[in-house]
Parts: C-alpha cells; structure tokens; sequence
C-alpha cells in the first residue's frame, strides 16, 4: 500500500516554455456571482445589476453584463491549480484584454501558455514563472486574456508540501 501525500500543482522545475496547460475545471457564473461581487467592490455601474436599465444597452443586446472584475478573477482563479498553485507571491498581471461580453449563465474556462522561465536572483528556493492566460466561454469563443508572473517554489523548497498532520491513531490501514 502507497500514501500518496498532500501536494497539489506544479513547481517552478514541472513548467516548460510553449506548453499549454488546460486548466481542468470551468465554471458557470450566477446571477448571484456577478451581484455579490458587483457589490462587494461598490462597482455602482448599473449594467451589472438592473435589468431594466440593460434592456438599453445596444452592446449587450439588452442584458445584464457579467462584472469585468469577475471575468478576471474567474479566469486568474481557473489557472491557479496548474500555474500558481505552489505560488509565494503574485509578481505582476499586465495587458489585460475583455474581447468578448460574459453574461450570467455563461460558462468559462481558462488555459495558459508558458511564456518564459527564470530562477529567482533574490529567492533560491523559487523561480519566477510568466504565461499568457484566456478565458473561454463554452462556444470556444475568447472573452478574456492577460499575461501575468508568478514567483513559485521549487520542489526542493518544501514550499507547500508537508502540512498534512500525523493522524494520533496512527496510519491508515
């Protein structure tokens, strides 16, 4: 019998430059997503929140639009498990493009492109991992992409893993 021990994602040395990653999960946004975030960031643009009003918005055909925030979190939070889950710092996120709307009920999903791969001068228990990351919504069409660098650990780091506590009853058997 094997224990497989608590350790999720990559490491800075798992990543190589021109791979794709396609992150496994998508997700559908609610009306309640795209309210609560609307008003949890004071966003006062009625779009998001007023059907009435959008029944005017010549751009959206009438329809309530997904927050632009969310699109961006969803999709940063989409990549996470396979591009900064073993992360200690967020570096930068640049060059952000909405090209296409998001409504509520859309489902998105998100890959990444490796762009470049550099040991940390400052950190040696980290490298510095850049990518181009998009959103797509179910049809396959691109609503969102940016490109963002993450400082993720080494494997030799620990960083991440050995957290998972000893059981006082013993092992599993």
């Amino acid at each position: 019998m094997a224990t497989h021990p608590a350790v999720l994602g990559r490491f800075f040395e798992d990543y190589v430059v021109g791979d794709v990653y396609q992150h496994p999960l998508g997700r559908t946004i609610s009306e309640a997503d795209n309210t609560w975030l609307t008003m949890l960031t004071m966003n006062t643009n009625q779009q998001h929140v007023n059907a009435h009003l959008a029944a005017q918005n010549p751009i959206t055909g009438g329809r309530v639009i997904v927050n632009s925030g969310l699109t961006i979190a969803l999709t940063l939070g989409l990549s996470v498990l396979d591009m900064s889950q073993n992360a200690v710092a967020n570096l930068e996120m640049t060059d952000v493009k909405l090209t296409h709307p998001v409504y509520v009920g859309d489902t998105l999903y998100a890959e990444s492109l490796c762009t470049a791969l550099r040991a940390s001068k400052s950190r040696p228990y980290a490298g510095i991992v850049s990518m181009v990351t998009r959103g797509l919504n179910a049809d396959g069409d691109e609503c969102i992409s940016f490109k963002r660098s993450v400082m993720v650990a080494t494997r030799e780091s620990g960083i991440g893993q050995g957290h998972f506590p000893e059981a006082k009853t013993g092992p599993m058997a």
